[in-house]
């Protein structure tokens, strides 16, 4: 029998919409602390020996996991103990550690984050352009709002006003997210001109995305407004005084 073409995107989204379970804490080999997947970053080694991130954490055979933050392991790289806790993790001596691991990292998440972006385009969970986002966060129809790190503050203020006439929180000074991305990343990743900001329409999409956003502008030391993370499907929001801005 011939697979449907979306057969793949239905499954991940059900997936996406089931009701989480505790996930099993990983330990970091940097810090021996355990922490939950979402704060940690997982590498993997080839056959070869050569130590790459695996952000999709689908990578066969042993893998490490180190504290996801892009400072932490650089110095970690300096001082050599980066590589004693992969030799420690691998159980070998013979790795190969890129000297741009970091970054490699920093690009591993951010793909998977914008991968995340495409498949809610793909089932029409994204809004895009301006207006169009205006007219449905004044109904209501906007669940979480984002922007572009080089969006205009005027035309972040507009939207973020629609957004909260529509969700009924007038003077609540929330505000849409921040990304740690341009205009440019965002457009070549959805395959669409200039896009600056984008809504996503319901909770559980909202949820999805989220999840790998907070995992890069962790990694990459950016400020995550406390008590603005939904537990499950709930609403996403920076407020007044928690903005994170250009």
């Amino acid at each position: 029998m011939r697979t449907p073409p979306n057969e793949s995107l239905t499954s991940d989204i059900a997936e996406a919409r089931r009701p989480r379970r505790p996930e099993p804490e990983r330990r970091c080999i940097l810090t021996g602390e355990t922490g939950s997947r979402d704060a940690l970053v997982r590498l993997a080694a080839s056959p070869s020996g050569l130590v790459l991130p695996d952000a999709q954490e689908k990578a066969p055979g042993r893998g490490a996991w180190v504290c996801s933050s892009r400072t932490a392991i650089e110095e970690a790289q300096r001082n050599g103990k980066l590589k004693a806790g992969l030799a420690r993790a691998f159980k070998t001596g013979d790795l190969e550690i890129p000297e741009d691991l970091s970054q490699r990292i920093a690009d591993a998440l951010t793909r998977v984050f914008l991968d995340r972006l495409g498949l809610e385009m793909r089932v029409g969970a994204l809004i895009l352009g301006t207006q169009r986002i205006a007219e449905s966060a004044r109904m209501g129809g906007v669940s979480a709002l984002f922007h572009a790190n080089d969006a205009s503050e005027d035309g972040r203020k507009k939207l973020d006003q629609a957004w909260r006439v529509g969700r009924e929180a007038e003077g609540s000074g929330e505000r849409g997210w921040t990304l740690p991305l341009d205009r440019d990343a965002l457009s070549v990743a959805l395959g669409r001109d200039n896009v600056v900001h984008f809504g996503l329409a319901d909770d559980a999409a909202a949820a999805r995305v989220l999840k790998p956003l907070k995992r890069l502008m962790h990694y990459l030391g950016q400020e995550i407004p406390n008590g603005t993370w939904p537990d499950e499907f709930g609403r996403a929001s920076v407020r007044a005084g928690d903005d994170t801005n250009d």
